[in-house]
């Protein structure tokens, strides 16, 4: 499984990433001290440093010069918002970087993206007794092969990497169509009706008002 660290000095937030993070499928840690945090990096091995700036004991750029020559992607997460502070995250070799306040769907997007560039992403995802295996694009539910069109199994790879979170109309119908989402279409409606059919989700994959969509698991 992934593991990933998210440094942060508000509990809160750490929480939240955290929570999301995990319900996407990933391993989490999270500590709110920048010292505490290179103690963890060098007792345990990470895929993915999720970094805020301003921290007690050492701040976000003074972790970064330590992680850089490990090789683990970092994103940077902070309330700096200011170009330069971007530059000087970036020029220190961080991946992202991300200002608060963030959506978390955006959050796991951008998790997704830099664990991609760096080869790292579970290629088998699994909810419940579905498994989809990305690399051989082969979809099974309790063992049992079952056939999507294109335009479903699109939809089921991003309800499963983004398991209990909701997810936009629009947002869904961009990535997996994409063309700009029309507000009258009935089409991503009627793709996620024949999806809850065929993997038995009727009571999982449910509407959010005025929102879109959720799968919980």
């Amino acid at each position: 499984m992934i593991k990933i660290l998210i440094v942060d000095d508000e509990k809160p937030i750490c929480d939240l990433i955290d929570i999301n993070l995990s319900a996407a499928g990933y391993d989490c840690k999270a500590v709110q001290d920048g010292i505490q945090a290179i103690d963890l990096i060098e007792s345990e091995p990470f895929d993915l440093v999720l970094l805020d700036i301003m921290l007690p004991g050492a701040n976000g750029y003074d972790i970064m010069e330590y992680i850089r020559p490990l090789k683990i992607p970092v994103i940077f997460i902070t309330a700096k918002h200011e170009v330069k502070d971007r530059v000087k995250g970036l020029k220190l070799g961080a991946e992202d970087y991300l200002v608060k306040p963030f959506d978390v769907v955006e959050l796991v997007a951008r998790v997704e993206v830099v664990l991609r560039r760096y080869n790292k992403t579970d290629t088998v995802l699994t909810a419940g007794d579905v498994v989809v295996d990305e690399d051989a694009r082969k979809v099974t539910k309790a063992g049992k092969p079952v056939v999507l069109t294109n335009k479903e199994y699109g939809l089921l790879v991003l309800f499963m990497r983004n398991k209990n979170i909701a997810l936009f109309r629009e947002s869904l119908y961009e990535k997996v169509w994409g063309d700009e989402y029309l507000a009258d279409s009935r089409t991503l409606d009627l793709h996620v009706q024949r999806l809850r059919r065929k993997m038995g989700w009727e009571d999982n994959l449910v509407a959010v008002y005025k929102v879109g969509y959720r799968l919980e698991i």
